[in-house]
């Protein structure tokens, strides 16, 4: 089992390789900004399914979460916080290995963020659909490093 280093690692790699695939052949052009913030989501969703022990990468990951979540709230962005403190619960009902390191929970977690937004806050979800895609991607690349797929 790879620790936080190598889910990090290879979902940078992989989620930076795609990305520029994906760019080449002209089937999503992200601007820089959008693409780093992608990125972001590729190496959170990496993270996400160790976030349920005691382990530094549970820590980066809500240290990054928590940064995040304060700089929503100083810029008035209190909706946004909202929704990432909500999803920032869902791993405390599960234990590890168990529903989170599920196909399905690659899926349904991102989708859960996915979802709030267009819900609540009327939100366009084609805006939203490539944060989705970042975030299931590197879910699976936790989950393949973790040979939950052979």
């Amino acid at each position: 089992m790879p620790g936080y280093k190598a889910h990090a690692a290879g979902a940078v790699v992989l989620g930076a390789g795609t990305l520029a695939a994906v760019n080449w052949m002209e089937w999503y052009t992200p601007d820089p900004l959008t693409a780093l913030m992608l990125m972001g989501f590729v190496v959170l969703g990496s993270l996400f399914p160790d976030v349920d022990t005691d382990s530094v990468g549970q820590k980066l990951f809500y240290t990054i979460l928590a940064i995040i979540n304060l700089t929503f709230m100083v810029l008035g962005h209190y909706k946004w916080a909202a929704v990432l403190g909500f999803c920032a619960m869902l791993p405390v009902v599960a234990r590890h290995r168990g529903w989170i390191h599920t196909w399905w929970a690659m899926f349904a977690v991102p989708m859960i963020i996915f979802i709030i937004p267009i819900i609540f806050y009327d939100i366009p979800w084609k805006s939203l659909l490539p944060f989705y895609f970042a975030s299931v991607f590197g879910y699976f690349t936790h989950l393949l490093f973790d040979r939950k797929f052979v």
